[in-house]
C-alpha cells in the first residue's frame, strides 16, 4: 500500500472528508485528492502533520519505495546503495547527532525529537535521505531558545571581538632551550598517542577492569600485548586482539592524531608558508591522503570540498560532527611554530579549523594551539591554560566549562573528583558526548592541572579518564613535552618507537622525529 492509499484509509477511518483534511493541513482539496490517487506525494512537513492527526509513526505511512523519487527514478534508474555506504559518507546515518548539535547550539528543536527518532529508524534509502535533508532545513530555521546564554561566533573577527586577552606579553623564548622543547613536544605527542591508541573506544568500566587485571591500575605505563591472556580476551567485550601495543612495534604507527601534525609541517607550511589559507588546508588533504584517512567532520569536509563546497561552507554542509574533537587534534603545529605568541598560534589554528568545524569545534583548536605557544615559554600549567582561554570567546560553552574545572582545582579537589565531575557532565556511552570537543578538552585540562608537569602522570590521567584516549593522550603529551623538554621525558615512553613515525601521507610513509624538529624550527617566524 502506497502513501496515498494509507492517507485515504486513515482519513476514512477517522471519518474525515477530503475537504476537512485539506483544511486541517492548510492545502486545497485537490492536493489531498492528488496524494490519495498517487499523482503526487505530500511534502515532509505535511506528512508530519498527517502522522500527528492520525496518531501514526512516520515509518507506518512513508512508502520508502516511492517517497521523494522523481519520475525518472521510478522508471528504474540506478541509485546508490545507501545501506552499503559508510555512515560518515551519509548525512542521514548520524542524523540524531545533528539533532543533538542543533539542540546544543540553542535552537528550539525539542518538539521534533520524536520525528528525528522515527526518521533514523527508517531503512537507508534515497527516501530517508530526502526526508532527513528536508527536516534539517526545518531544524535550522528554528529560533534560539529564549534566554540561551552563549554567544559563539565562528568567524575570526567575531571570535576575537569577544575574547578577554590579558594584555600581558609573554617572555621571549630561550633560543638555546627551544629546540629541546620542540623535540619534547613531538616526542610527547607521539608517546601520548601510543598510550591511548590501542584503548581508543573502550569505556572506562572495562578499561579499569583491564588495568586492574594487568597490574596497571591506576594507569602508569603502556598496556602491552604480553599483559593479555586468553582469559582476558574472553572477559573483556572490547576487541583487544590485533591492536597496536607498544611491545609489538618498531616505530610509531600511523594515526590521525599524528598525521595532521605532519601534514601541517610537510604539506601546508612547506607549500604555502605561514600565510596559508583555509582553502590550502583542504587542498593539501585531498592531495596527500585518501578519503579513508579522514574521520567524522574531516571526512565530511573532504567530501564537501571534492564536491565543490569551499571553506567555510565545507564545514557546515551536511556536517553533524562540526563541534567534535577533530579540529582540536590538528592544533599542535601552529603552537609549535609560534612560541610565546598565542594569538598568532590561535589565528593559524582558526584557518585550519574553519574548514571542518564551527563554534566550539574551532575554539578547541585555537585553545590548544595557544596553550602550546605559551608552553614554549612558561613553566606554570595554570598560566598556560589561561593563555589558551584568552583566545576563545568568554561566553562560549568551552570557556565556561574549563573555568568551572579550574575553580574545582582551586578548591583543592582531587583528580578522582575531577574525573567524576567530567563524567557527570558528559556521557561516555553517547557518541556525541564521547567525541565532542568540550568533553575531551576538559580531560586535557584535568590531566594538565592534576598531572603537575609530570609527564607520565599527565598522559596516564588523560588516557585513564576514557573518552577519546589517543587524542587526549597526544595533546597532553605534546603540551607537557613542550614545557619540560625532550630530556625530561622518561626513556620508557620513547624507546618503543626509535625516533621514527609512520604516516598515511603520500610520499611521507615514514619520517624521523629529528627531521620534524628541523622543519618546525625552520617554519618559526624569525624576529
Amino acid at each position: 500500500m502506497g502513501i496515498g492509499s494509507k492517507i485515504a484509509a486513515a482519513r476514512a477511518k477517522a471519518g474525515l472528508t477530503q475537504e476537512a483534511l485539506a483544511e486541517y493541513l492548510g492545502v486545497s482539496r485537490q492536493a489531498v485528492q492528488k496524494w490519495e490517487s498517487g499523482a503526487s506525494i505530500p511534502e515532509l512537513e505535511r506528512l508530519v502533520l498527517i502522522c500527528r492527526r492520525f496518531d501514526m509513526k512516520l515509518d507506518e505511512i512513508a512508502d520508502t519505495g516511492s517517497y521523494g523519487r522523481t519520475a525518472e527514478e521510478r522508471r528504474g534508474k540506478d541509485l546508490p546503495n545507501y545501506a552499503a555506504m559508510h555512515p560518515w559518507d551519509l548525512y542521514s546515518a548520524d542524523f540524531f547527532v545533528e539533532y543533538q548539535q542543533f539542540f546544543d547550539e540553542g535552537r528550539d528543536v525539542q518538539r521534533y525529537k520524536r520525528l528525528v527518532e522515527e526518521l533514523v529508524a527508517l531503512p537507508f534509502t534515497k527516501e530517508r535521505e530526502t526526508m532527513v535533508e528536508a527536516l534539517a532545513e526545518i531544524l535550522l530555521s528554528q529560533p534560539l531558545c529564549e534566554g540561551y546564554p552563549y554567544y559563539e561566533p565562528s568567524d575570526l573577527d567575531g571570535i576575537q571581538s569577544c575574547r578577554r586577552p590579558s594584555g600581558e606579553a609573554l617572555p621571549k623564548p630561550d633560543e638555546k632551550a627551544l629546540p629541546e622543547r620542540v623535540k619534547g613536544a613531538w616526542l610527547g605527542r607521539i608517546a601520548g598517542c601510543l598510550l591511548g591508541k590501542p584503548l581508543e573506544g573502550i569505556r572506562t568500566g572495562e578499561l579499569n577492569e583491564l588495568l586492574k587485571v594487568t597490574g596497571n591500575y591506576p594507569l602508569h605505563r603502556y598496556v602491552l600485548e604480553k599483559d593479555l591472556s586468553e582469559d582476558l580476551y574472553a572477559r573483556i567485550s572490547f576487541p583487544l586482539r590485533g591492536r597496536c601495543w607498544a611491545d609489538t612495534i618498531e616505530c610509531a604507527p600511523a594515526d590521525d592524531d599524528t598525521n595532521y601534525t605532519v601534514i601541517a609541517a610537510t604539506q601546508i607550511l612547506e607549500r604555502h608558508g605561514r600565510e596559508f589559507r583555509p582553502f590550502d588546508v583542504l587542498n593539501a588533504w585531498v592531495d596527500c591522503q585518501p578519503k579513508k584517512a579522514y574521520c567524522t567532520a574531516e571526512r565530511v569536509a573532504y567530501l564537501n570540498f571534492v564536491g565543490g563546497y569551499e571553506p567555510p561552507i565545507s564545514a557546515t554542509h551536511k556536517n553533524p560532527y562540526r563541534e567534535w574533537i577533530g579540529a582540536q587534534i590538528r592544533a599542535d603545529y601552529y603552537g609549535y611554530i609560534n612560541p610565546g605568541k598565542p594569538e598568532a598560534a590561535a589565528e593559524m589554528a582558526w584557518r585550519d579549523a574553519s574548514v571542518s568545524h564551527v563554534k566550539n569545534g574551532i575554539y578547541g583548536e585555537m585553545f590548544v594551539a595557544a596553550m602550546l605557544s605559551a608552553a614554549a615559554v612558561l613553566d606554570d600549567v595554570r598560566a598556560v591554560i589561561l593563555c589558551g582561554l584568552n583566545e576563545i570567546p568568554e561566553r562560549s560553552r568551552l570557556h565556561e566549562q574549563i573555568r568551572e574545572l579550574l575553580a574545582f582545582y582551586d578548591e583543592g579537589k582531587s583528580a578522582e573528583e575531577a574525573y567524576a565531575f567530567i563524567h557527570g557532565r558528559w556521557d561516555e556511552h553517547d557518541a556525541h558526548h564521547w567525541c565532542h570537543t568540550i568533553s575531551n578538552a576538559l580531560i586535557v585540562v584535568m590531566a594538565l592541572l592534576w598531572g603537575k608537569r609530570d609527564f607520565a602522570k599527565s598522559i596516564c590521567l588523560a588516557v585513564g579518564c576514557g573518552f577519546d584516549t589517543d587524542c587526549n593522550g597526544a595533546t597532553v603529551g605534546s603540551i607537557v613535552g613542550m614545557m619540560i623538554g625532550a630530556a625530561k621525558i622518561p626513556e620508557e615512553w620513547t624507546k618503543a618507537f626509535h625516533g621514527v613515525l609512520q604516516t598515511q601521507i603520500l610520499g611521507v610513509e615514514t619520517i624521523g622525529i629529528d627531521e620534524l624538529c628541523h622543519l618546525t624550527m625552520k617554519h618559526m617566524e624569525k624576529d
